[in-house]
């Protein structure tokens, strides 16, 4: 079976680390998560990821102990470094070459972000993590992830979550929530649903970047996507 997507971008967030877990990370899925991942890489693909922090904190909710949202953002993308260096360690004692890259400069821990070096990275087969979001404040990790799979010329978005896809409401709260198989960019911005930040959506839109949200706790459901199989939801110009 041919592989439908070569390079891929795949958007992990800080909560998918948790597990059982109230803070922090849970091992037990950083090593189910490496597994996937190299499931993944010996099929051939080129993989990058793009790590959240909101296992350990979130910066849009700084406020509540009286952090500026600016400061609280920067803490939160120092958060997403800690992720990723557990990432890289996870998958380095796989034995996959990986390579930590940070949109802010701390070269004592990973690379800055130089988009052909990155590129050059994935070519010779390591697993490319960035860290830190765009670097910018006001920036979420998935407009990060938009905007990293457009740099790196990525064939799909991969948006890791807990749930099967895209429900009209929430399945947690709504068991009879009806799933989307396909949708447009625009009906997701015009209907809300908000799987993804506005920003990061109409990113992908802009430049036809197909957006496919899954669960990852589904055991081999990267690998299925990668071989064409129908999990999740994708999301792209016409359905």
């Amino acid at each position: 079976m041919g592989l439908r997507y070569k390079r891929l971008l795949l958007k992990l967030s800080g909560e998918a680390l948790l597990g059982d877990r109230e803070f922090g990370i849970d091992p037990k899925v950083l090593s189910y998560i490496s597994e996937e991942i190299e499931d993944a890489i010996n099929l051939g693909v080129e993989i990058a990821v793009v790590v959240g922090g909101g296992n350990f904190f979130r910066g849009i909710n700084s406020s509540e102990i009286g952090i500026d949202r600016i400061w609280g953002d920067y803490m939160g993308m120092l958060a997403t470094l800690i992720n990723g260096i557990a990432l890289q360690n996870f998958l380095e004692k796989r034995g996959i070459v990986t390579r930590l890259i940070s949109a802010l400069e701390i070269r004592a821990i990973a690379e800055p972000f130089i988009p052909k070096r990155a590129l050059r990275h994935l070519e010779k087969g390591r697993v490319v993590i960035f860290s830190c979001g765009t670097g910018n404040p006001f920036f979420s990790t998935d407009t990060a992830a938009a905007l990293r799979a457009i740099e790196m010329r990525a064939d799909v978005l991969l948006k890791a979550t807990k749930v099967e896809g895209i429900f009209a409401a929430d399945p947690m709260k709504e068991e009879k929530a009806e799933m989307f198989k396909e949708l447009t960019y625009f009906q997701v911005l015009e209907k809300g649903l908000r799987v993804m930040d506005s920003t990061a959506v109409t990113l992908c839109m802009e430049n036809n970047m197909p957006i496919i949200v899954f669960n990852i706790k589904g055991k081999g459901n990267l690998k299925k996507i990668i071989l064409g199989e129908e999990v999740g939801t994708i999301v792209k110009q016409e359905v």
